[in-house]
C-alpha cells in the first residue's frame, strides 16, 4: 500500500499578479536543494482520518497557522516514490513573518549517536507561478497547473 500525504496549496494576489506559497523540508539531507525540492505544506495522514482535516493539521504544524476558507480540491498526484499526495488549493495571505516550524530529532552525523534537533520547514517563501514550478517537487507541478486552468485563467 502506497503511503498518502494531505496538504494545502495557498495562493494569493499581490499587484494582482498570483503568488504561490511553497515550504523548504528542514534538516541536513535537503540543506543544499533548491530546485524541485520545494513543495506545499503537506504530511501524511492515516486510513481513517479525514484527509482535509490532515491538511488542515499539516498547515499547522509547518506554518504555525490555522487556515480557513473555501478550499478547492485538487486532482490527486503521485510521487516518484510512489506516494499519493491529495491537495486543495486556499486563497490565503499568510505573513511571512508570523510562521513558526514544529521540529524534529535526527541522528546527526549518521551513526554519531548525537541527536539535533531541526525544523520541519527551513524555509517558506511566495513564488511567481513559473518560479514556483522550477522550486516545487516535479510531482507537485501538477496541482500549480491545475490551479492555474481552475482560477488564475479566469482572473488573468
Amino acid at each position: 500500500m502506497h503511503k498518502k500525504s494531505a496538504g494545502i496549496l495557498l495562493y494569493h494576489f499581490q499587484n494582482n499578479l498570483p503568488g504561490i506559497l511553497l515550504v523548504h523540508p528542514g534538516g541536513p539531507f535537503w540543506a543544499k536543494k533548491d530546485l524541485g525540492a520545494w513543495s506545499i505544506p503537506k504530511g501524511e495522514f492515516e486510513e481513517d482520518e479525514n484527509p482535509l482535516d490532515a491538511a488542515k493539521r499539516e498547515v499547522e504544524e509547518e506554518l504555525g497557522i490555522k487556515v480557513s476558507g473555501e478550499f478547492i480540491e485538487l486532482t490527486p498526484v503521485k510521487q516518484k516514490s510512489g506516494k499519493i499526495i491529495y491537495a486543495w488549493a486556499l486563497l490565503q495571505n499568510i505573513d511571512l513573518t508570523q510562521i513558526t516550524s514544529n521540529t524534529f530529532e535526527l541522528e546527526w552525523p549518521p551513526k554519531s549517536g548525537k541527536k539535533k534537533i531541526f525544523p520541519e520547514v527551513d524555509k517558506t517563501a511566495w513564488f511567481g507561478m513559473e518560479e514556483a514550478k522550477k522550486k516545487i517537487n516535479p510531482a507537485q507541478e501538477g496541482l500549480i497547473e491545475e490551479l492555474e486552468r481552475m482560477v488564475f485563467d479566469n482572473f488573468l
